[in-house]
């Protein structure tokens, strides 16, 4: 069986002991494990470079100890002895997930960026496109980093509103990124800027941009932002920004489907920089949004789908009858069917993520329950769309195209995938728009 060090870590590391003194903190604490693999990887990520510097020692520290530990009690893995003779293939071993990541980061980058709530790496996927190097990655969800680890090699950092969690940002980043949740902010104050925000994430984001100064922000989340609480909460966050030391062009309400995925799916993006910079509101504009170039169809998957993803008659006749009573008070509510040259809704977690996109598909003809369902299934071919389906609505590189590129790995299941790309930003809008910001930073 092969090793993977994340389910070892999470797993069976505390069954087995897997501390020494180095796994202290300063104040005597044990290290978790998981927080440990996320020191490893960002150090294994940045080895060599100025970004190394703030995960070095511990780092060190714990590869020693690991690779020591495996020598000594190798029944726990049941490693072959030509694996423990070799040192380079004992660390290629153990950290393999690390180095055979498909998306890893890239050597020699144009610049350099954080990722905080990162969720499965919209953000990162995008700006790595872009030639950018991520340096400090930050996401709580244990399902949502198991994806993260899986792609791109590196652990994402947990909670990050804990000092702890902040200690591990490197200096001299240039952009940090962010699809922060939105939360009600106190406004005792009425003060509407930083204090206001104490409490929340978006504090959090604020306070780091405080202490590290990066050169610019990009920062996602979801359209209700720009009327929540009447105006008041983006009100207070613009003027945070300014406070902390940023110039932010006015935020616009950006629609994934012009930007090359099938789905309706509106944001709204936060662009800022750096005052010292010298950049004025007007010098950054947002990508044109004019054109929708691809359809439902472009990115179902090629094959039949499991069964499974069928409505059942006992479900498909819910849908109906619930549609049905809501038409006759005057609602529009209840699933909506997405024809294949349609453009889908926005995909969000919940069951009307999934309702509000459902789609006609006859190609499957063996339908023999894998799972337990009431009734049968429809043989109008109504069906959910897949995990992979909702990740090629999102701009994931979800399927092998047969031209040697990396495909995005669902390592988790699909209840778990779903909220994941649910979540998620979309990464072809995301990357026209850092596109923009890159060009503004005079950065090629």
């Amino acid at each position: 069986m092969a090793f993977n060090l994340f389910d070892f870590g999470l797993k069976k590391a505390g069954k087995v002991q897997l501390f020494d003194e180095n796994s202290l903190d300063s104040e005597g604490n044990i290290i978790p494990f998981e927080t440990q693999i996320a020191i490893v990887s960002h150090y294994l990520q940045n080895e060599t470079t100025i970004f190394d510097e703030t995960y070095r020692e511990k780092a060190q520290q714990f590869i020693q100890f690991w690779l020591d530990w495996v020598r000594n009690n190798p029944q726990n893995l049941n490693i072959e002895k030509s694996i423990l003779a070799a040192p380079s293939a004992l660390d290629f071993y153990i950290f393999k997930d690390i180095y055979n990541a498909p998306f890893k980061a890239i050597d020699n980058p144009k610049f350099t960026f954080i990722d905080l709530f990162a969720g499965i790496g919209g953000f990162r996927m995008a700006l790595q496109n872009l030639g950018g190097k991520c340096v400090f990655s930050s996401e709580w969800d244990l399902q949502a980093q198991k994806t993260y680890y899986a792609n791109y090699g590196e652990y994402p950092f947990g909670d990050i509103t804990l000092e702890s969690t902040k200690h591990y940002i490197p200096d001299n980043f240039d952009i940090l990124c962010a699809g922060f949740p939105c939360q009600a902010f106190s406004l005792a104050g009425k003060r509407l800027g930083f204090a206001e925000t104490r409490g929340t994430l978006f504090f959090d984001v604020a306070e780091i941009l405080r202490r590290k100064q990066p050169k610019a922000l990009f920062l996602e989340n979801v359209k209700g932002l720009a009327i929540h609480d009447k105006g008041k909460t983006l009100k207070t966050i613009l003027n945070t920004l300014d406070e902390v030391g940023y110039v932010v062009p006015t935020p616009q309400i950006v629609n994934a489907m012009y930007f090359g995925v099938p789905q309706h799916r509106e944001r709204i993006y936060i662009v800022g920089f750096r005052k010292d910079l010298g950049i004025k509101p007007e010098d950054f504009t947002y990508p044109e949004q004019k054109e929708v170039t691809k359809h439902w169809i472009d990115v179902r998957e090629a094959e039949p789908v499991p069964s499974k993803y069928y409505l059942s008659t006992t479900y498909q006749n819910t849908l109906i009858e619930h549609k049905r009573r809501h038409e006759a008070k005057g609602h529009g509510f209840g699933y909506a069917i997405i024809p294949d040259d349609g453009i889908a809704n926005a995909i969000v977690v919940g069951g009307m993520g999934r309702e509000r996109n459902i789609v006609i598909d006859h190609r499957q003809t063996d339908m023999t329950p894998t799972t337990r369902i009431k009734g049968e299934y429809n043989k109008d071919g109504w069906r959910r769309m897949t995990p992979r389906e909702w990740g090629a609505l999102q701009g994931y590189p979800v399927y092998d195209m047969g031209d040697g590129k990396p495909v995005f790995k669902i390592p988790v299941a699909d209840a778990s995938a779903y909220k994941q790309f649910g979540n998620s930003v979309a990464v072809p809008a995301i990357q026209a728009t850092a596109e923009q910001l890159l060009k503004t930073l005079k950065i090629k």
